[in-house]
């Protein structure tokens, strides 16, 4: 516990400033957007938007620094612990506390004045086991039992999520954060090989399990003739585009777009802020988001590749791969191709408890950018006493 009071003492000397920083210049960005995104009349006053996103962003901080000053050998040294908080984290859905949040699947914890997601959380300390296990496989790393023990965490997690909350967006997060690391880890790829043909070979099984509103959000990318007209399954996604395009190279100014101001855009300040911030700063606008996105993407892979140790670099990576999926995912569903997930833009729509967990899963590669390699001996080799 003093080790991690000294680490917590030199975060600002030791952690990586420059991912905090990027974060912040997002984040504050992401303030700005959601200011004017719930600037239209239906969101009445949108100080309370404003206030808990500032809010969120403080914590956040707050948890990067907490989280980059653990050490990750002892994280990864109490993995069942974290097997076991994921396991009953989950399982609060099924409780009293468990809602829907208005998203239609009950992936939510009501807290009172917040509500939390436990597949968020569960996204950090997966990084953290997945690393952990991965690492113990380390020297035969593609081995059917390595493969296996590795497969049976992500099943775990991805089985009790969709039992539980039937939330496919961020179940979907779990699988790219493991191709991520399993790829980055040196994984053979003829297991990448093997599992896509798994998949193409049960996939008409899975159809068969999906509601026909899951199956239309992906037809309606192939099949043209599904709602032609946009007036139901494509509704939204047509306004969103339309909007998305409608600001031209420079946009119509912030505070200025037709749509966004008007309140036509669905989810205009979460799931399709993307949409509303290219209506009013155009292409240009949407350039910049992706650049800073993919700049704190980027500072994660540099982290990773300048680590030591094995488990830290993975880490690092899976934070990426979280990252990379939700940008991809959230930009390709205002873009119209692809299914729409409900996932959030990274650290710029609105919302709390997405930012704060952010924060805390890139305290992790600050906590690699630390201490690049394993401190675990300090721990156990008794100091020289005279």
């Amino acid at each position: 516990m003093r080790r991690y009071f000294e680490e917590l003492r030199d975060f600002t000397k030791k952690g990586d400033m420059v991912l905090l920083i990027l974060c912040l210049c997002v984040a504050g960005f992401g303030v700005l957007c959601i200011a004017s995104a719930t600037s239209a009349e239906k969101f009445g006053s949108n100080i309370k938007y404003l206030v808990i996103q500032v809010v969120a962003i403080g914590l956040g901080t707050l948890m990067y620094a907490m989280v980059s000053s653990i050490d990750l050998d002892y994280l990864s040294e109490h993995r069942g612990v974290m097997v076991a908080f994921n396991v009953f984290l989950l399982l609060m859905l099924i409780s009293p506390l468990g809602t829907d949040n208005n998203t239609g699947n009950r992936s939510w914890i009501d807290l009172g004045p917040i509500s939390v997601q436990p597949a968020e959380i569960c996204k950090i300390t997966y990084i953290i086991i997945n690393a952990s296990v991965m690492a113990s496989h380390q020297n035969r790393i593609s081995h059917p039992v390595s493969i296996i023990h590795m497969g049976m965490h992500l099943l775990l997690l991805v089985g009790l999520n969709l039992a539980l909350s039937s939330d496919m967006g961020v179940s979907l997060i779990f699988v790219f954060i493991f191709i991520g690391m399993a790829f980055a880890g040196g994984v053979s790829l003829w297991w990448f090989a093997l599992a896509i043909g798994s998949i193409a070979a049960a996939f008409p099984i899975l159809w068969q399990f999906l509601g026909q509103y899951q199956r239309n959000r992906i037809l309606i990318l192939f099949d043209p003739t599904i709602d032609p007209q946009g007036i139901n399954e494509r509704y939204h996604s047509k306004i969103n585009l339309q909007s998305l395009t409608g600001g031209g190279l420079t946009g119509q100014g912030l505070f200025q777009g037709n749509r966004t101001q008007s309140g036509a855009l669905f989810a205009q300040h979460t799931d399709y802020i993307f949409s509303s911030m290219g209506e009013e700063l155009g292409f240009v606008g949407c350039v910049f988001i992706m650049i800073l996105e993919l700049a704190i993407i980027a500072r994660c892979i540099f982290v990773g590749i300048r680590c030591q140790d094995y488990m830290r670099r993975l880490v690092c990576y899976g934070a990426a791969s979280a990252l990379m999926f939700q940008l991809m995912i959230n930009v390709g569903m205002c873009i119209g191709v692809m299914p729409v997930i409900g996932l959030t833009l990274p650290l710029i729509s609105y919302g709390g408890s997405s930012v704060v967990t952010i924060f805390a899963m890139l305290g992790l590669v600050s906590g690699a950018y630390a201490r690049p390699a394993s401190l675990s001996h300090e721990r156990y080799v008794q100091p020289y006493r005279g």
